[in-house]
Order: C-alpha cells, then structure tokens, then sequence
C-alpha cells in the first residue's frame, strides 16, 4: 500500500476507502504483533522461568495427595522412624578392589596420649583407606588405616592425617599415576 501512496486517488470516495484498508492493515499487524509478544513471553517463561512455574495442575494435585497419605502414615507410625537404622541410607559406595591381590595395611595412631593434656587415648573406631599400586610388574593394594581416638580428660578427638595421594580421594597409588 506505500507504493500506492505516489498515486493517491483526487475523489474523496476512493480516499476514505483507501484510509479505511490501510486502517483495518495497521488493525490486523497490531493484533499480529501483541499474538506474537504474547508467544515470545509464554516460551520465555517456558525456557527460563523457575520449573515451579512449569507444573501443570494434575501434578501438583498429585503432589497434594502424596503429601496428605504421607502425613496420615506419619501419624500412624511415630515408632517407624526409630526402628530404622541410621546406616541403611542408600550411600554411594566404590566397588571393593580386588580380593585376590596382595594386601599390605598400615597403622597410622596418633599416638597413646593426648598432645592437650597427656590423657590417656581410647579408640572410637577407625577409617580405612584402600589404595591400588603397581610396584615391580604386580598389583597390590595399600590398605592405611587411621584409628579414631578420644582422650578422656579433655574431650578431643585425635586421627592421624593421612598421607598425600597423587589424585585427592582417588584410588590409584603412586605408581599407578605417571
């Protein structure tokens, strides 16, 4: 319609018919143009928005009964969570080495008196590190452990630290890593 502009009709029939198309034109692009913003903010919100905002309604329905039949079983069972066993969460674990290969272990104490107050040291418990070496065209595995101790008098836990590794809290040995 601009290039028709150059030969504008003289009658003033044609001119408001003519500014009547152009009216309805521009009408149509402005509805275009908000249909158009409108889909940009929906697939903005879609894409960057908080996935909070993503849940349709019968998820979040869903999510209302679960927590409505988890909160009757709580009430139910209060004995439930005492029964169970701190150390049967589902912890990710590494594979064991291989029990075939020569073990060497090494004790690492931190010593049979408090470096605080001269107390006496009793053992908690202890950490084992397994550690794979090639030394002389074979395989063996380090085992350090480290004894958890606690002195009586003063309340302070002692642990040997453990050695440097050439990958921190890797496997591999010294000889396994060029």
């Amino acid at each position: 319609m601009l290039n028709n502009a150059q030969k504008l009709p003289d009658e003033p029939a044609e001119l408001k018919k003519l500014v009547g198309t152009l009216a309805d034109e521009v009408k149509t692009q402005a509805l275009l143009i908000e249909k158009l913003k409108h889909q940009l903010t929906g697939m903005r919100q879609h894409r960057f928005g908080s996935s909070s905002e993503a849940l349709d309604q019968l998820q979040l329905s869903l999510e209302d009964e679960e927590v409505a039949q988890a909160a009757t079983e709580a009430s139910q069972e209060p004995d439930r969570k005492a029964a169970c066993d701190p150390k049967s969460k589902d912890q990710p674990k590494r594979k064991p080495l291989l029990k075939h290969l020569p073990c060497h272990e090494q004790v690492l104490s931190p010593g049979d008196a408090c470096g605080d107050c001269g107390g006496k040291l009793k053992t908690l418990g202890q950490d084992v590190t397994e550690e794979l070496e090639y030394v002389l065209g074979r395989f063996i595995v380090n085992k350090i452990v480290r004894p958890r101790m606690a002195c009586a008098c003063c309340e302070t836990f002692h642990q040997a630290a453990l050695p440097s590794r050439p990958i921190e809290r890797g496997r591999p040995g010294s000889g396994l890593c060029w």
